[in-house]
């Protein structure tokens, strides 16, 4: 029989973690308080807010793998800007290419020969022989949601339980107690009822996955190839095929 876990004690490493972390990042904790005057939350996104710990440290600088924030403390970084920055924090080709642009304009709602260039790269790569460019992934997401609808002449989209596509409307959705679509806990002024827009799928689930396409309505599955907003959970053997011959 195994031994029970010992929440008291759990409690007091807990506590002196929460007191190490205050006393290494007391820069920290006064940027924060002084940021909630003038930000909500006191950061630039409200995501930032709910990193572990009493607040969020502050970034002073960032090389490579690893940044430093105000208080001196360095870290590894294993989030590397959410893939913005999956080669590395400021790498030198890319820091020189910013100045350069930066030195003949940075934005003029015109197009380059870059764009041409970059299009070709990634149509090499990637097997599409068209591109368009947007400023986010959530653009991204919408632009991809209306061509299907228009392509299909459909109107829903299926989504995966707790998935993670930017702050697309429709994707803030998740399953009730009684496998209804219904909003995700959260979702502010959402624009309509989401079971109107979405439906709702588990992940690996190839029989509700069936089920939600069986009505022939469905635009477009918006999937992630592994889920990595829940943990990383991985797709079984043959599901992703699966899904595509669905």
């Amino acid at each position: 029989m195994s031994k029970q876990i010992n929440r008291t004690h759990l409690a007091k490493l807990r506590k002196i973690e929460e007191e190490r972390f205050l006393a290494n990042h007391k820069k920290s904790g006064e940027a924060f308080t002084d940021s909630q005057k003038v930000m909500h939350e006191g950061v630039p996104m409200s995501w930032m807010a709910k990193w572990p710990g009493a607040h969020p440290v502050f970034v002073k600088e960032a090389k490579g793998a690893k940044f430093t924030d105000i208080d001196g403390n360095t870290y590894i970084d294993f989030c590397l800007g959410d893939t913005g920055s999956m080669t590395g924090h400021s790498p030198d080709a890319t820091i020189a290419a910013i100045k350069r642009q930066a030195d003949i304009g940075i934005t003029s709602m015109l197009p380059t020969l870059d764009a041409a260039v970059v299009s070709k790269e990634l149509a090499a790569r990637f097997g599409l022989p068209k591109w368009q460019f947007t400023v986010t992934a959530t653009d991204a997401n919408r632009h991809v949601i209306r061509y299907c609808r228009l392509i299909t002449g459909r109107s829903k989209i299926i989504v995966i339980d707790r998935c993670y596509h930017g702050s697309v409307d429709e994707t803030f959705a998740t399953l009730d107690e009684a496998g209804n679509t219904v909003k995700r806990e959260g979702n502010l002024g959402a624009p309509v009822d989401l079971s109107v827009t979405t439906r709702v799928v588990e992940f690996n689930d190839l029989a509700g996955m069936e089920a939600a396409l069986k009505n022939g309505d469905v635009a477009a599955i918006l999937m992630e190839p592994a889920m990595t907003n829940v943990g990383i959970v991985l797709p079984d053997d043959g599901y992703l095929y699966a899904v595509q011959e669905l």
